[in-house]
C-alpha cells in the first residue's frame, strides 16, 4: 500500500475523529477514532517517532531527553515541507475495508526492523464481523499522522492527546511485545 495523502476530520455528531488514507492507486481506507482510542494510541505513535528517528542510521543520540530534541527537530523540519494545503482527493475507486469506516476497538503498534511503523487497526466490535487493518508508515508519515491528529483534537477541544515537548531521563526500554490498545 503506497500512501498518498491522510486526512483527519473531526465528526461533530459521532464524536469521532474520521481517519481517510488513500493511495497511489486510488483505494481508500476509513477508520473511526473514539476520544478514548485516540488518547490511548497518540502516546504511543509520538514515542514510537522517537525510537524511529533514534534508530536512524548516523544518529548517536542515547539518552532520552537527546532523543525528544531530535525527534521534534525532525519532526518541525518534515512539516514546514509537508503539504497540507491540497485538499484530500476524493477520487477513490476502491474501498478494500468497505465505505464505512472501520471502527478502531483495538490497536497494535510495532516499530519494523527495516525502520518503519507498522499499525494494525481492528474493529472487534461485532465479532462476527471482525475486521482488520495494517498500515506501514515511515516516520515522515508517523509524524504527519501525530500532526494531523494534534491539530483536529485542538479544534474539536478534546484536550491535550500527548505532547511531543515532554522530556524525561528515563531510558526507553524496547517492549518485550508490541504494545496493544483496546478499547
Amino acid at each position: 500500500m503506497n500512501i498518498h495523502q491522510l486526512s483527519v476530520h473531526h465528526d461533530e455528531r459521532q464524536d469521532r475523529l474520521l481517519l481517510r488514507l488513500n493511495t497511489q492507486d486510488q483505494q481508500e481506507f476509513r477508520f473511526w477514532l473514539t476520544r478514548r482510542m485516540t488518547l490511548r494510541l497518540m502516546p504511543a505513535i509520538q514515542q514510537s517517532a522517537v525510537r524511529l528517528e533514534a534508530a536512524q542510521p548516523g544518529v548517536a543520540a542515547t539518552d532520552a531527553p537527546t532523543q525528544h530534541l531530535l525527534t521534534e527537530l525532525k519532526r518541525d523540519a518534515f512539516l514546514k515541507k509537508a503539504d497540507f494545503a491540497t485538499p484530500f482527493d476524493n477520487h477513490a475507486t476502491h474501498w478494500p475495508l468497505g465505505a464505512e469506516p472501520l471502527l478502531i476497538t483495538d490497536a497494535q503498534l510495532t516499530i519494523q526492523p527495516s525502520g518503519g511503523l507498522e499499525i494494525s487497526f481492528e474493529d472487534k466490535s461485532n465479532p462476527a464481523q471482525a475486521r482488520s487493518c495494517q498500515l506501514h508508515l515511515q516516520v515522515s508519515l508517523v509524524h504527519c499522522l501525530a500532526h494531523l491528529i494534534r491539530e483536529v483534537c485542538e479544534k474539536a477541544e478534546w484536550g491535550p492527546v500527548g505532547s511531543t515537548t515532554k522530556i524525561t531521563d528515563q531510558r526507553v526500554a524496547p517492549p518485550s511485545e508490541p504494545p496493544r490498545y483496546a478499547h
